[in-house]
């Protein structure tokens, strides 16, 4: 697996694809985008998020360049600490360790190549299996805050989560 920029116009057919089921998409975006996902939508967020956080967008392929993953990243100047966010793998691939190598090298870049001391994510409460995949790369639950979220009749608490060097 190789890690390389977010290709919009090449790369946004992978991402559609993989975001098929409502709850999924919310549980990825947190309601930030409508569902399904629009090119201009993701694009619109993907630049918000670049002028607001610094956010760079990432994706995670196979050695032949077919992409299987996606994500964004950014670093913290002031605190040195990386930042994850919309964590997403190819819907297909779920549970066959595709998550846990792309994270991997997400933090191994972050470590190696942004420097970071220590990198941070979110997750809702409430998605298993993602974290299940952030504990097996070595993050750590740092704080849940109950019910920060609503989607249709549940509540979602959010987990921040942290690997440190």
């Amino acid at each position: 697996m190789r890690l390389r920029p977010y290709i919009a116009d090449t790369d946004f057919e992978y991402i559609r694809k993989w975001d098929s089921d409502e709850r999924i998409h919310t549980l990825w975006c947190a309601g930030r985008m409508p569902f399904p996902v629009t090119k201009s939508a993701l694009n619109d967020l993907l630049n918000d998020h670049a002028v607001r956080f610094g956010d760079a967008p990432f994706v995670a392929t196979e050695d032949d360049g077919t992409p299987v993953g996606f994500f964004c990243y950014t670093t913290d100047l002031q605190t040195n600490v990386g930042m994850l966010r919309f964590v997403m793998i190819d819907s297909s691939l779920r549970g066959k360790g595709y998550g846990r190598e792309m994270l991997s090298l997400a933090v191994k870049y972050a470590f190696d190549i942004a420097k970071a001391d220590a990198v941070q994510l979110n997750v809702f409460a409430s998605n298993e299996r993602a974290k299940k995949c952030y504990l097996s790369v070595g993050f750590t639950e740092r704080s849940v805050t109950p019910d920060v979220f609503t989607y249709k009749d549940e509540s979602w608490g959010r987990c921040n989560m942290i690997i440190t060097r």
